[in-house]
Parts: structure tokens; C-alpha cells; sequence
């Protein structure tokens, strides 16, 4: 069976989940909260597509907290003296 003959809520829980379990293999911070984003963003749409308010509003909280601690690693990135 290929992702191709899967419904379509099917096919996008299981990359989201390729992306959750890629993103344990990423030690630089902006990669894995990007993943984290992208996993979230798709988790979200896996909820959408099922109806599930559980799992829309856990991954919304999900790629909020990667997206705030994301632009809270670059400012301190480019604060002076760094």
C-alpha cells in the first residue's frame, strides 16, 4: 500500500509523523523547532480533516511554543556582544 492510495487524513498523520520522529535526529536549534513547526502544522491539518478539536488545539499550542522559542533563540543571537 503506497501513501498515494491512503485517504487523505491517513497520508498526512503518517508525515506528520515521519516529521515528529525526524525531528529527534536534529541537535541544531532551528532545525528542530522548524520541524517542530512543520509537524504541528501538519498534526493540525490531520485534526482539521478529522474533526478532532483535541488535536487541533494541542498542536496550535505546539507550533506557537516552537515558533516563540525560535524567535527567541535569534534575538538572542543578535544581541550585541554575542
Amino acid at each position: 500500500m503506497s501513501l498515494s492510495s491512503l485517504p487523505i487524513a491517513d497520508s498526512v498523520g503518517w508525515m506528520a509523523t515521519t516529521v515528529f520522529v525526524a525531528s529527534y535526529f536534529f541537535s541544531k536549534p532551528t532545525m528542530l523547532r522548524g520541524l517542530q513547526m512543520l509537524g504541528a502544522a501538519l498534526w493540525m491539518t490531520f485534526g482539521l480533516l478529522i474533526a478532532s478539536k483535541p488535536v487541533i488545539v494541542a498542536n496550535v499550542l505546539v507550533f506557537a511554543a516552537a515558533a516563540w522559542t525560535m524567535m527567541r533563540e535569534r534575538r538572542k543571537q543578535h544581541l550585541p556582544g554575542r
